[in-house]
């Protein structure tokens, strides 16, 4: 149930830095709104993966991996940031270092 935990909470993480996008520097009520329910969530759901069981150490790579991959994929399918081959072999290392630890953890 942990590793449910930190996969929730790095989706959050995900909308946080999305919403913080959409937020236009707080300018924008819903999007802020999201931004601060995302982060508060994120982190709600670290706590709980870190208090079943899972390491801190693993816990916060794993949930910021997830959070700086999918944010990496969103950029480029929601902001048009540029896919080149490097930045796609980089991120699927970060995927691939994610996978890593899950399977190597503990």
């Amino acid at each position: 149930m942990a590793w449910i935990f930190l996969i929730i909470g790095g989706l959050f993480e995900i909308g946080f830095t999305i919403s913080l996008k959409y937020s236009e520097n707080f300018t924008r009520l819903w999007p802020s709104i999201g931004f601060f329910a995302c982060i508060s969530l994120s982190f709600l759901f670290l706590n709980k993966a870190i208090t079943n069981g899972l390491p801190i150490g693993t816990s916060y790579a794993v949930w910021t991996g997830i959070g700086a991959a999918g944010t990496a994929i969103a950029g480029i399918l929601l902001f048009k940031e540029p896919a080149v081959f490097w930045r796609l072999f980089f991120l699927f290392m970060l995927i691939a270092s994610i996978i890593g630890l899950k399977v190597f953890a503990e």
